[in-house]
């Protein structure tokens, strides 16, 4: 499976197709952690999600290969107990989140927790790792980490082939045309797959983009070849505007847009190379001019999550994601690991009616790693009576 970090979002390198088109539309962070605790208590409370028919085992894909399955992520509140509060209600809502290719990363625990407040959920897999996830949820390889808050399980309307580092058929090299990881699937470049969810649901309210892909992420800036530079803009920033671009006629007025950021993107972060760091810069600065254009053209506001590290499968790949962590945890205002379902909710808070008003911003999900200006664990505070956490 191909890897991708949804913080440091990146996919590694795969032999068997070229560096430029390994892309990953793993949900991503490459700093991160499947977290099954975590604030869900929160949002349940906030949301009131009653239960959904247990899975049927039956969500469906675009690829011909794939096999037949209907869900719905639907949730409904209880009509004898009142809801207190301010509660996230996306019931009726239709989210696609383009990026989720295992129960692992960032871009899950957004269709999670988006699932938790009512929403309905649509998926977009990077072709080459689409039957293998398809085949792990049959096989109720997920189910696990599908669980919502209700104890109910998050269920997928259908999932669909993407390949986001092409906007339609005719940018495809022949390669790619003729791969046998491609066979069997079609409709799987950005124009076709927003075309394919036209005609299946007429439109959607939330779009999330989760993935990106450095094939030279662990060389330095200094190392990185012209052609590694620009396929990690292409696959980790221009991406997400191919991706806004073609749905944005489908995006329902008052819709929301969301990708994930790192905070590379304005501080060094030594090892996180490749051009990643200028990717992330441009898909920030990508934010602040899509939320205006978007917003004038169809009142759909566009955000990002800077979020810190997940201990997940992709972020293993380059090898230093403990010691993030570990990092983290020693110099952040909050110290204590990360968890993917507190970058979910925060998604699904930009996604509400709540944040009706706030676009074209970086949020950030990292407790506090952001604001710090030093290292606190360096040896030159060793004799600093520093605060420490109350337990």
């Amino acid at each position: 499976m191909a890897t991708s970090f949804s913080s440091l979002q990146i996919a590694m390198s795969r032999s068997c197709i070229p560096s430029s088109q390994k892309f990953a539309d793993v949900s991503t962070v490459v700093l991160g952690s499947k977290s099954k605790t975590g604030s869900w208590n929160k949002l349940v409370s906030a949301c009131h999600v009653a239960s959904v028919q247990p899975f049927q085992r039956s969500f469906t894909s675009s690829s011909a290969k794939s096999v037949k399955i209907v869900t719905k992520a639907t949730s409904e509140s209880n009509e004898t107990s009142p809801i207190s509060g301010l509660p996230i209600n996306l019931k009726g809502k239709r989210a696609f989140i383009a990026g989720v290719a295992d129960d692992n990363g960032y871009g899950w625990a957004i269709a999670k927790s988006l699932a938790a407040a009512g929403a309905e959920i649509l998926l977009g897999t990077w072709v080459p790792a689409l039957n293998i996830f398809e085949s792990s949820l049959r096989r109720g390889k997920f189910d696990e980490s599908r669980v919502l808050p209700d104890g109910s399980l998050m269920e997928i309307t259908k999932v669909y082939p993407l390949d986001a580092v092409f906007d339609n058929y005719e940018d495809v090299p022949e390669d790619i045309k003729t791969n046998k990881r491609y066979a069997g699937s079609s409709k799987w470049t950005v124009k076709e797959v927003a075309e394919s969810v036209k005609e299946d649901f007429g439109s959607i309210d939330i779009l999330v983009h989760s993935l990106a892909n450095g094939p030279e992420v662990t060389k330095p800036l200094l190392e990185t070849s012209r052609n590694g530079y620009l396929a990690a803009l292409s696959a980790s920033s221009y991406s997400y505007v191919s991706l806004l671009k073609h749905f944005l006629p489908i995006l329902n007025p008052g819709g929301s847009s969301l990708s994930l950021t790192y905070i590379a993107s304005e501080r060094i972060i030594p090892g996180y190379g490749g051009g990643m760091s200028s990717a992330k810069a441009a898909l920030e600065s990508d934010t602040r001019v899509l939320a205006f254009e978007a917003g004038r053209k169809r009142k759909i506001r566009v955000n990002t999550i800077s979020a810190g590290p997940l201990r997940s499968r992709a972020a293993k790949a380059i090898g230093f994601i403990e010691k993030m962590i570990d990092y983290s945890i020693a110099n952040a205002p909050l110290q204590k690991e990360l968890s993917a379902e507190e970058v979910g909710n925060a998604a699904a808070f930009l996604s509400s009616p709540l944040a009706s008003a706030i676009t074209g911003t970086v949020l950030y999900v990292d407790n506090g790693l952001n604001a710090m200006g030093v290292g606190v664990d360096s040896p030159i505070f060793k004799d600093l009576d520093l605060p420490k956490e109350q337990h």
